[in-house]
């Protein structure tokens, strides 16, 4: 066992956390299946797969002003996600956990029901160069529709945000800076802390796109005094099509809902409609039930655990796979910043990251490749896109060890 990974083992039998995972026990390919695909989504423990069949088989029905036994349930258990998503991210109160269908979702609800109304031909939007294509379309619409300026943070070659810059940027124009906690591209994580300061210091509201940090470890949104924040289930060992959008309360109240249905309203008649009170104003229509259920049960999952033991055990992972990655002259890393999580992002000299990927699926190894949806950052470091390889606790040394001997039969059909 390499130093790294056994010093963070501790009480946590990590081998017995993989048989929590039936999807991790099969073949691909001929051989044992290496699952490193965790920045695109993660896999279900049983509990949530579970949890998911219990709702299907036993309490199907739709939630809130049903009058029988099926609704009620299915309203308790639904409503008890949402308060273990509140404890989750240390969210003050219930009402501030909105469900939508994922973090992309969350940002446009943010962009069209927060910032559109609000802003002028005179004010900036704040993103940063590695964002995701989630948390830099939705500001362009926003910017089309106002008139306002979108403006960059700029990235170094480490892949670290040049804070300086940042605060250069800073006036009173500016209304709404939005930025990933970790990026899903490079894996850096990011100060997001000093920067929803030094934001507030100039008047403008932010907005943190938690999709890759939420996975790795604890979010407190009071301690961090975002004024949003958002993540998605399925990256959080949920479902997919589920996802949380928090807002302070005060914010959430002064926002009118940019969708309009059932649930949502208070009263509704043809001269005109009240909204419901918080958090139903921003769910119309029928909600992800089953979805919501299950990111409740994924939560109560990681709750049994030590998050910084998980993450301790995690960024051993991911400091072997770069140690690894180091020593072989032909691989290099894209995105080395010295605070990173679970990422590891590489070329190798003389192929292409989709013919390498495909080559490793033929021995069991499942990466990523492309520009994953960062294309802007991969234009910044002049690529195509890149391989890569991202973990999580169910992952293992020998995880580690089986891709870079992958790698290298890749490079003798490739190289």
């Amino acid at each position: 066992m390499n130093d790294a990974l056994a010093k963070n083992i501790n009480a946590i039998d990590f081998a017995s956390i993989r048989k929590d995972f039936p999807i991790l026990d099969q073949d691909v390919n001929g051989y044992p299946l290496v699952y490193l695909d965790n920045a695109a989504t993660t896999q279900k423990p049983q509990s949530v797969i579970q949890s998911l069949k219990n709702y299907y088989s036993r309490n199907n029905s739709n939630v809130h002003r049903g009058a029988h036994t099926l609704s009620d349930r299915a309203t308790a258990d639904f409503e008890n996600a949402r308060v273990e998503v509140q404890h989750f991210v240390n969210a003050s109160k219930r009402e501030e956990i909105i469900w939508t269908r994922g973090t992309t979702e969350s940002i446009n609800l943010v962009a069209q029901s927060y910032a559109r109304p609000r802003l002028t031909n005179k004010d900036i939007i704040i993103v940063s160069a590695m964002e995701h294509h989630s948390n830099i379309v939705p500001w362009q619409m926003v910017c089309e529709q106002t008139g306002a300026t979108l403006k960059v943070i700029p990235v170094n070659d480490q892949g670290e945000l040049d804070l300086s810059a940042f605060q250069d940027m800073l006036s009173e124009q500016v209304k709404m800076v939005s930025v990933g906690h970790v990026s899903n591209a490079l894996g850096s994580i990011n100060p997001v802390k000093e920067i929803i300061e030094a934001a507030h210091a100039v008047g403008a509201k932010v907005m943190i796109d938690g999709a890759q940090a939420a996975p790795h470890f604890a979010i407190d949104v009071v301690d961090l005094d975002c004024d949003f924040y958002a993540f998605s289930g399925h990256k959080l060992f949920g479902p997919t099509g589920i996802g949380v959008l928090y807002g302070k309360e005060s914010l959430l109240e002064s926002m009118q809902p940019y969708q309009g249905g059932g649930e949502m309203i208070e009263v509704v008649s043809f001269d005109k409609t009240t909204f419901n009170q918080l958090p139903y104003k921003f769910e119309a229509g029928t909600p992800n039930i089953a979805g919501a259920i299950g990111l409740g049960a994924a939560i109560q999952y990681l709750n049994q655990f030590d998050r910084l033991e998980l993450q301790r055990y995690e960024d051993g992972l991911l400091e072997l796979a770069t140690e690894q990655a180091l020593a072989t002259d032909d691989i290099k890393l894209v995105g080395t910043a010295k605070n990173k999580t679970g990422v590891l992002s590489f070329l190798i000299e003389g192929t292409h990251p989709h013919d390498v990927g495909t080559l490793l699926d033929q021995q069991g190894i499942a990466v990523r490749t492309g520009h994953h949806c960062a294309m802007p950052i991969m234009k910044q470091f002049n690529i195509p896109g890149t391989i890569r390889a991202s973990f999580s606790f169910y992952n293992n040394q020998q995880d580690v060890e089986r891709l870079f001997a992958a790698i290298n039969k890749v490079k003798t059909f490739l190289v």
